[in-house]
């Protein structure tokens, strides 16, 4: 059974930094996609970054230059670390990612941006 968890949410203030990690288990193979979404309260869920198996990687307007995307395929896991938080990056942040195209998501992990 495929599985997703992620790590690394919290309190932050504006201005700071945190780094979201994501393990993929039940996979023998890389997965094909890997990516961030996020869902903020009373909105829909968005694309943050994703990131192909060779490591291109696709931002959201919003947080271009401000995010980095990167993954390590020998351990499934994918990265986003987040700088330069601002209060409207507070959110519930999914992991996603595609394998023998299927989706599969993660249960979410809340970063809070408040003084």
């Amino acid at each position: 059974q495929v599985q997703m968890v992620e790590s690394g949410g919290g309190l932050v203030q504006p201005g700071g930094s945190l780094r979201l990690s994501c393990a993929a288990s039940g996979i023998i193979f890389s997965m094909n996609r890997m990516g961030w979404y996020r869902q903020a309260p009373g909105k829909e869920r968005e694309l943050v970054a994703d990131i192909t198996r060779g490591g291109s990687p696709n931002y959201a307007d919003s947080v271009k230059g401000r995010f980095t995307i990167s993954r390590d395929n020998a351990e499934n896991t994918v990265y986003l670390q987040m700088n330069s938080l601002k209060p409207e990056d507070t959110a519930v942040y999914f992991c996603h990612g595609v394998y023998y195209g299927r989706e599969y998501w993660g249960k979410g992990t809340l970063v809070t941006v408040s003084s």
